[in-house]
């Protein structure tokens, strides 16, 4: 007998810097999930990735109040910044260009992308993540 899901929850949570603060806490309260179980549990399995790192994680919360999560590859605009070395993505990104990316770089993101991209190879992936880098106002240039 499968378990009936109550609700799917998408939050955006720093790699082992989950709190039951907002938005952990009340968007886990209103459904009677254990909070700091979450916290701890999200806390372990992200202790060796990047402290600071965004993680996407996909929450699925049964009736039982029982819960499993998913961890999701970092956005490809925190990649992407991270790789052009700037703080934020342009306000007028075809006017205005706040750095520079190269083809090796935008490949090794759409390496690390892959498994959540919605591509069936590695080109449509680089597509994707060249889009991303074009609408952030970076520049796409030949090593």
């Amino acid at each position: 007998m499968s378990k009936e899901v109550v609700a799917r929850i998408k939050l955006q949570i720093a790699a082992g810097q989950a709190s039951p603060a907002p938005p952990v806490g009340p968007a886990l309260g209103q459904h009677n999930v254990n909070i700091m179980d979450f916290v701890r549990q999200f806390n372990e399995k992200t202790r060796g990735m990047e402290e600071g790192a965004i993680i996407p994680v996909m929450i699925t919360v049964y009736k039982d109040k029982r819960f499993v999560f998913e961890l999701k590859t970092p956005p490809a605009s925190y990649l992407l910044k991270k790789a052009a070395g700037i703080a934020k993505g342009s306000g007028a990104p075809n006017k205005e260009k706040v750095g520079q990316v190269t083809r090796k770089q935008i490949e090794d993101i759409a390496r690390v992308k892959l498994p959540d991209l919605n591509a069936n190879d590695l080109e449509a992936a680089k597509k994707i993540i060249e889009g991303t880098a074009r609408n952030m106002g970076l520049e796409i240039v030949s090593e």
